[in-house]
C-alpha cells in the first residue's frame, strides 16, 4: 500500500495537542487559537490503568450501547467509552461530523490521556471512525474491533439525495433504516429506545453524515482499511440483500463487506453471530464478550 494512501485525509486539520488535563469526564483542553477552553468529545473511563478499550458507538446512537461491554471488561481493562459530537451527551452542527473529523477527535482523546496502546471498538459508522483514528494515533493503537460494519455502494449517492429532497425525507429513512436493526427477539423496549434516538438526530447532522459515510466508503475505507498494521477483528452479525433489507448472516455466509475486508486486511479474524440484529452488543452482549475476551487476550498477552 503507498504510504500517500495511509496517511490522514489532507482536508482533516487535526486539533493541536491538548495540555489541560481535568476529571475523567469531559477533560479539557484548549481551543485552535488558544484563547480559552475547549472540551475534547465526552467520554467515560472505568477500570485499571492498563490494557485500554476505546469505544466509538455508531450512527445516531451513544457510548451507553456499551455499558455491558465496559462493566464486564472493566474490572481488568482501562475502558473509555465515547460520545461523538451530535451525538449522546454533546452537543454539534452538521459542520462539526465527518467520519475523518470524528476520527481525529478519538485520537486526540487517546493522546491526551496518555493511553498505552489501546484495542479501538467500533460499531456501524463507528468502525470507520476507529479505523481512522488507528491511523493518526499508530502509536497508541493495539488492535482493531469491527462489530457490524458495513460499505455504502458508490449508487448510494444518489439514491440519499433523492431521499432527502423530501421535506420528511430524513426522519422516514432513519426510522426504516433503524427498524430493520433488530432481530425479532430483541426487547422490544430497548429496539424502541434507539429508534426514537436516533430520530432525535438533527436532519442537518443526520443528512450530512449518512453522505459522508457514502463518500468515505467509496473513495476512502478500503484504502484505510489496508493501511492498519495492527491486528484486527469483525464481528458480523447482518447484511443488507439486493433490496436493501436488512438480513442476519448465517455462519459461513460472506458478504461483499467482508470480501472487501478481507482482501484489504488478510489476516483479519472474522466471526459471526447468527440469528442476530446490529446491535450484538445488545442483542447478545454475552457472545459478544466472549469474543472480546478471546480477541483482547491475544492482542495483549
Amino acid at each position: 500500500m503507498p504510504l500517500d494512501r495511509c496517511l490522514p485525509s489532507a482536508a482533516v486539520k487535526p486539533w493541536p495537542r491538548l495540555t489541560a488535563l481535568g476529571n475523567r469526564v469531559g477533560v479539557v483542553g484548549k481551543t485552535e487559537n488558544g484563547t480559552g477552553p475547549m472540551p475534547l468529545i465526552h467520554h467515560v473511563v472505568a477500570g485499571p490503568a492498563t490494557r485500554p478499550v476505546v469505544f466509538v458507538h455508531g450512527f445516531g446512537c451513544g457510548l451507553t450501547d456499551w455499558d455491558s461491554q465496559v462493566a464486564h471488561l472493566s474490572p481488568g481493562h482501562r475502558t473509555i467509552a465515547v460520545d461523538l459530537p451530535a451525538h449522546g451527551s454533546i452537543p454539534g452542527s452538521a459542520s462539526d461530523c465527518s467520519i475523518e473529523r470524528y476520527g481525529a477527535d478519538v485520537a486526540e482523546l487517546m493522546r491526551a490521556l496518555s493511553l498505552p496502546p489501546a484495542v479501538l471498538v467500533g460499531h456501524s459508522m463507528g468502525c470507520r471512525v476507529v479505523t481512522e483514528a488507528a491511523l493518526q494515533a499508530p502509536a497508541h493503537t493495539a488492535g482493531v474491533v469491527l462489530v457490524d460494519g458495513s460499505q455504502f455502494a458508490p449508487a448510494m449517492e444518489a439514491t440519499l439525495k433523492a431521499a432527502f429532497a423530501q421535506p420528511d425525507g430524513f426522519a422516514i429513512m432513519a426510522e426504516s433504516i433503524f427498524r430493520q436493526m433488530f432481530h425479532t427477539k430483541a426487547d422490544r423496549a430497548v429496539s424502541a429506545a434507539v429508534i426514537a434516538r436516533a430520530q432525535r438526530l438533527p436532519r442537518e447532522v443526520g443528512e450530512k453524515l449518512m453522505l459522508d459515510m457514502q463518500r468515505y466508503d467509496a473513495w476512502r475505507l478500503t484504502a484505510s482499511s489496508g493501511c492498519l498494521r495492527v491486528p484486527v477483528m469483525a464481528i458480523q452479525t447482518t447484511y443488507s440483500n439486493e433490496k436493501r433489507e436488512r438480513q442476519s448472516l448465517r455462519a459461513g455466509q460472506s458478504t461483499p463487506y467482508l470480501e472487501m475486508l478481507r482482501g484489504a486486511v488478510p489476516s483479519a479474524r472474522i466471526e459471526v453471530i447468527e440469528d442476530t440484529g446490529h446491535f450484538p452488543q445488545l442483542e447478545e452482549p454475552a457472545r459478544t464478550n466472549v469474543l472480546l475476551d478471546s480477541f483482547l487476550a491475544s492482542v495483549f498477552a
